[in-house]
């Protein structure tokens, strides 16, 4: 029998971090959680000395663009890394592989339908300024640690939270209610289905790519009115759309849908679950 890798992955109890870890046990990972405050330099240490991790997948930080901590984004997003890594270095070995989760949301709007990773990012919002200032502070370590760092397109699942997009609207028709308020809904986005992202991780884990950054998405961009058009059809009701200036963002980018060439040639793997199946899934699901 072949050893178990250990994996350590921070945010394992969010939303990504709990199918990562179904997913990575069922294909013969052994799973650890951080279970300390990122910014606890001292705790995040001892963890990982007594981890000794063969992977790492770096998840946890603010995931919410609209987030009104400002401080607090980049306090965990970049600092919070900052530990991390430095407590990676200070291991006798170093993982084979640590993944950095950043976003999209560092793009901006590039007047481009497909984003590739050879763009120059010009991020919008504080989110994507804290996301892009985790990969360069990160690229300083590309010299000492195996380094990915993923640029994830829009995905959603069962338990993700309500305040994000597709969530919402799920929720709304689960509960019958009949309008839902939301911003700018002339807007197409991906919308791909955590279980392909979390097979997706764990091939990029065992990949030979290092020292650099590449995009989880599937290329496939999905209006959302056809996103209500679908619900629509599965409830056999008509949900009535207020546009709210409350749910609008500055600088709404229209189009956002990701360049998959880099991916695949990184990793073979085909998304296998469309947007009308992870509505399904989603709506159905207790």
């Amino acid at each position: 029998m072949g050893k178990c890798f250990k994996v350590l992955i921070t945010g394992m109890d969010g939303f990504t971090g709990r199918y990562l870890h179904t997913n990575f046990v069922t294909n013969g990972f052994e799973c650890f959680s951080l279970g300390c405050d990122l910014l606890d330099m001292e705790a995040v240490l001892n963890r990982v000395i007594s981890v000794a991790p063969d992977y790492v997948v770096h998840l946890a930080g603010l995931s919410f663009a609209a987030e009104k901590n400002i401080a607090a984004l980049y306090n965990i997003n970049v600092s919070g890394t900052l530990n991390l890594l430095n407590a990676l270095r200070q291991l006798p070995s170093p993982p084979k592989k640590v993944i950095l989760a950043s976003s999209a949301n560092v793009y901006g709007a590039t007047g481009k339908t497909k984003l590739d990773e050879r763009l120059h990012p010009k991020p919008l919002n504080h989110y994507g300024c804290s996301k892009m200032s985790m990969e360069h502070m990160a690229q300083n370590y590309f010299e000492f640690l195996p380094i990915i760092i993923t640029r994830p397109f829009n995905y959603t699942g069962v338990s993700h939270d309500i305040r994000f997009l597709i969530p919402k609207i799920v929720d709304a028709y689960r509960r019958n209610i009949p309008l839902i308020e939301l911003g700018n809904i002339e807007v197409s986005r991906e919308f791909n289905d955590i279980r392909d992202v979390a097979n997706v991780y764990r091939l990029l884990l065992r990949s030979s790519l290092q020292s650099d950054v590449v995009n989880i998405c599937s290329g496939e961009s999905t209006s959302l009115l056809s996103v209500f058009g679908l619900m629509d059809e599965m409830t056999h009701r008509k949900m009535k759309i207020i546009t709210s200036k409350e749910f609008s963002r500055d600088h709404e980018i229209k189009d956002l849908s990701g360049d998959t060439k880099k991916l695949n040639s990184v990793i073979e793997y085909s998304f296998e679950y469309k947007i009308k199946d992870t509505l399904t899934w989603m709506f159905e699901s207790s």
